[in-house]
């Protein structure tokens, strides 16, 4: 199931026809581009850098951190049917759910972005949500993640992939990772056994790992912090998913250790 891993310089973007799911897409591009949102609303994150979206007869300037682990995020909300045109310092991601119904424009701005410790000892990483299931979006969520080195994220392992609302929704996943170097890694581990699938994956800089089912946690490699970029969608806005039961009991134990200290790694 290798397809499911898609390394850095060897995609572009992924589209639910390219993933064989209903809704979700993922990009990133750099630089001066135009485009138009389609049948999908979008959240443009900037990942380095300051950019400038016109779109709608408005201009948005989304403020720059340098790279991912420099500063807390801005986003732009743009609703389906919205030429637009971005000019970039550097890259940006595009993520996307295709949708029916088109809503206002919605600028995020850093002071919006809610920032959750979750876990504890070295289960312990940041989340900072962007688009969250009480933004008047219609199927988009999208959180980014920070993961101080050595720890694992995404912890116990969970799934989305049944409809057992309010407890687990279906959602459909992309995991977008950056590192501070190249020669940084982390350990991604995709599991169901209703599906027959169980694949540990390296992951660097710049890869994208599609999510359409199953258990997954992520581990950063000692020595190199780690960030990724979630895009989820569902027919459900709520991140609600089910733990591995033979793991669910690490969460009672959270109870007896301390926070990692390095957590938040980005204010």
């Amino acid at each position: 199931m290798t397809e499911l891993l898609l390394r850095a310089g060897g995609w572009e973007d992924v589209s639910p026809e390219s993933a064989g799911w209903k809704y979700l897409h993922f990009g990133v591009r750099g630089d001066a581009f135009a485009a138009e949102t389609g049948d999908a609303e979008i959240a443009l994150v900037p990942l380095g850098g300051s950019c400038r979206v016109e779109a709608e007869g408005e201009i948005w300037e989304l403020g720059g951190r340098d790279h991912v682990f420099a500063g807390m995020p801005w986003a732009l909300y743009l609703p389906r049917d919205t030429p637009y045109r971005v000019e970039a310092e550097g890259d940006v991601a595009i993520c996307g759910a295709r949708c029916k119904t088109r809503r206002d424009p919605v600028l995020v701005r850093p002071e919006d972005v809610e920032i959750e410790v979750r876990g504890a000892g070295n289960a312990t990483r940041q989340i900072n949500h962007i688009v969250k299931p009480e933004f008047p979006a219609e199927r988009l969520l999208v959180v980014e993640v920070f993961t101080p080195a050595g720890n694992w994220s995404s912890y116990p392992p969970h799934k989305h992939d049944e409809d057992n609302a309010p407890g687990e929704v279906v959602l459909e996943e992309t995991y977008y990772f950056r590192t501070r170097a190249p020669e940084a890694f982390a350990v991604q581990r995709l599991y169901s056994p209703r599906h027959g699938l169980d694949v540990t994956e390296t992951v660097r800089d710049g890869d994208l790992m599609l999510v359409p089912y199953g258990y997954h946690t992520t581990a950063a490699a000692h020595g190199y912090d780690l960030y990724y970029l979630n895009a989820l969608a569902g027919d459900t806005r709520s991140m609600a998913s089910a733990d591995d039961p033979a793991l669910h009991w690490i969460r009672d134990a959270w109870a007896d250790l301390e926070p990692d200290p390095r957590v938040p790694l980005v204010r």
